[in-house]
């Protein structure tokens, strides 16, 4: 070969090497189905001590100490695979923020997971919360199993770990450790940069976050987002959801007499707020469950494309009504995803005088409703609460900020008080967006079949600040199963789907943005 030949060819593989070579010098692979399969069971079994090991600790973000300490053990196992972790500021718990740079890429993924989890009450758990806990069904009834068991070749998919957090949303996150793990093993590169943000207080509603990411934007820049979080479909499918809706919440609280009243002296004349406070939730919608404010479902209109994404989705509404144990759906919409698409007004608690062995002969002081409002893109959240406020004062309330005054009472009929806050709102990436394209692709070459893809979930995650101070489109990969129990006592993880939930990171991780 002549010099200037050979010059050439040196030259052409200086420039194209960086884009097939990993930092180990291994060639860049989008690997096959079956061979996603194979990296699967090869790595899934090592990877339940580290699991174990997350879900032993305590994860409560009123607390700092578990905070602390399961950031350093997140940051440590980051580390580990070759990703550099920093701590980022907040006005309450920081933020981890880990990177990690590939030769030859050009686009940065930014993934977001949650290491928080609900406050536990123990005694109503099967097991202690925080003893991860293998078990098996037999005869109907969930028994425990040798952990060591998930490590041999009889591992069984419908097993579960119980254990808080163990859906919501640890599990997930010991997943996509296992996949980086399992890339590094076998020598494999994702083709586009890593950032990976974690959140340790998603379960008070992230209030901190976006004054995070305001202040921390340059560092947090990426092309897109990925969210793995949440529950797959009922049917247990592979599936991808394109939005969630926002949340905002509202007290709302009744005030009667200054102290509660003997209800035989003084029924029919000391006016009852518990029956009041009824009366005003129940003028809030008709009896068909919709909201009957005017212009609470204003600027949401579904089209015929937008109810043809929906219908594809394959809920089997008789069966979901038989696991929850109701007969007939609120009238808000046709369908269960068409009903998502809407904003709601639901009643998560009430509160007035006793029940039980401690229930009195009384009319109560106070009755007090916790109001959650779900948000989709339509609906402005200010507004929302706004028309909420002004209806309670429609039905004659005065509205006061804390305890009414002497004169308060003496002057007004109807006294109550409303205390608002939003916590985020909506989003909503198109199904044909690039995000979308991206994570599609690589879920069918994962499973050989189309996921599912949900134009909306009904459930609220904090996403939207980093939407849209970013500038990023997001899409959320949902992995664990359904029947979770999440946020309740004997939260458990099925162990197919912790499996399948590795082989879904591990075909993201190797699949390119830019489809060749």
């Amino acid at each position: 070969m002549a010099g200037s030949a050979r010059s050439r060819v040196v030259a052409l593989l200086t420039l194209v090497a960086p884009l097939l070579l990993g930092p180990r010098g291994a060639l860049a692979e989008t690997p096959s189905k079956d061979r996603l399969e194979e990296l699967t069971l090869r790595h899934a079994g090592e990877s339940f001590g580290e699991l174990r090991e997350l879900l032993s600790m305590p994860n409560d973000a009123h607390s700092p100490d578990q905070v602390e300490a399961n950031l350093l053990w997140v940051k440590a196992a980051f580390e580990d695979r070759g990703f550099s972790a920093r701590a980022l500021p907040t006005s309450g718990p920081p933020l981890l923020l880990a990177e990690r740079r590939f030769a030859g890429t050009e686009r940065t993924v930014l993934v977001y997971l949650q290491i928080d989890g609900q406050p536990v009450d123990p005694a109503r758990w099967d097991q202690d919360p925080f003893t991860p806990t293998l078990k098996a069904r037999e005869d109907g009834m969930w028994r425990t199993i040798e952990w060591g068991r998930l490590e041999t070749p009889e591992r069984d998919p419908d097993w579960r770990v119980f254990a808080r957090s163990a859906s919501d949303a640890k599990g997930p996150a010991a997943m996509f450790l296992a996949a980086l793990r399992a890339l590094d093993a076998e020598g494999l590169t994702p083709p586009f940069d890593l950032k990976v943000i974690m959140d340790f207080e998603e379960e008070l509603g992230s209030p901190n976050l976006p004054q995070a990411v305001e202040a921390h934007r340059a560092s947090l820049a990426a092309d897109m987002l990925v969210i793995f979080d949440g529950p797959r479909h009922l049917s247990n499918r592979p599936t991808l959801s394109f939005g969630a809706r926002g949340i905002a919440t509202i007290t709302l609280t009744v005030f009667g007499p200054r102290t509660p009243q003997h209800s035989g002296h003084w029924g029919n004349y000391v006016p009852n707020p518990a029956l009041r406070l009824a009366q005003l939730i129940g003028s809030m919608k008709d009896g068909s469950g919709r909201v009957v404010i005017p212009g609470f479902y204003a600027g949401v209109s579904l089209n015929d494309a937008t109810r043809s994404i929906l219908a594809a989705v394959p809920d089997d509404e008789d069966e979901m009504r038989r696991a929850m144990g109701f007969a007939e759906p609120d009238e808000v919409a046709a369908s269960y995803q068409e009903a998502i698409q809407y904003p709601s007004i639901n009643v998560r608690g009430m509160a007035a005088g006793w029940i039980g062995e401690e229930v009195r002969t009384i009319i109560p002081s106070t009755a007090t409703a916790e109001i959650d409002v779900r948000l989709v893109p339509e609906s402005d959240p200010e507004r929302l609460i706004g028309l909420i406020r002004s209806h309670v004062e429609d039905q004659g309330y005065y509205l006061v900020e804390t305890e009414p005054t002497e004169e308060e009472r003496q002057r007004h009929a109807k006294l109550a008080s409303f205390a608002s806050s939003i916590s985020y709102e909506a989003f909503r990436t198109p199904l044909d967006s690039e995000v979308g394209s991206w994570v599609r692709r690589a879920m069918v070459r994962a499973f050989g079949e189309e996921p599912i893809r949900k134009r909306m979930s009904g459930g609220s995650i904090p996403i939207s600040p980093l939407i849209r101070t970013l500038g990023v489109p997001a899409v959320t990969v949902p992995t664990v199963n359904a029947d979770n129990n999440q946020h309740s006592p004997n939260e458990n993880l099925r162990v197919g789907n912790y499996v399948d939930g590795i082989k879904t990171f591990l075909a993201i991780l190797t699949e390119p943005i830019d489809p060749r």
